[in-house]
């Protein structure tokens, strides 16, 4: 059992429409018992837009929780039993109006393990073409059109906040050889 848990009971403490939080009570290895609390979420898929001239789409929208606007490659949560490929094609076009000739995975990210089950599922879009925004009626949000290199740039000196967007910025740098 070295480096497990074992859960002994789940309270579901709250349920909502986009996750769940439950209060647990796990054994650990050495055979005491921890509190763990728990928010439960179907995960989410972002995706980078690039065009032919490296550059990228952003979209920049209100965040609650931190009451800014923040800078973020286009991404939405998964339905329960959702096709993450699927969720990122449809992220794309609702929020820039893309579609894609090459989507290619680059992987997922564990945004908050100690406490949080999102896993995100992270594409990189290429070979735009171009139609209207599909906005959901809650949605509200600007496109940017910027360099990759500049992106760059804004993740390494802070500008950019959001961890799903400067991981995948980084990856797809990285994969296009910048």
């Amino acid at each position: 059992m070295h480096l497990q848990e074992k859960t002994i009971s789940s309270d579901v403490k709250y349920e909502g429409p986009i996750f769940t939080i439950t209060h647990d009570t796990a054994e650990l290895e050495n055979g005491k018992t921890a509190v763990r609390d728990v928010l439960h979420h179907h995960g989410g898929v972002c995706v980078i837009p690039i065009t032919d001239n490296n550059e990228i789409f952003l979209v920049k929208q209100f965040r609650y929780p931190f009451s800014t606007v923040t800078r973020e490659v286009p991404a939405g949560k998964l339905e329960k039993g959702e096709d993450h490929s699927e969720c990122g094609r449809r992220e794309l076009l609702e929020e820039t109006g893309c579609t894609c000739s090459e989507y290619i995975y680059l992987g997922e990210m564990l945004p908050t393990p100690a406490y949080n089950s999102e896993i995100t599922y992270m594409y990189l879009a290429r070979g735009l073409k171009f139609s209207s925004q599909n906005l959901d009626p809650d949605e509200f949000l600007d496109v940017e059109r910027i360099p990759l290199s500049e992106a760059v740039k804004q993740v390494m000196d802070g500008t950019i906040r959001d961890g799903k967007t400067q991981l995948t910025i980084l990856k797809a740098a990285r994969i296009l050889g910048m």
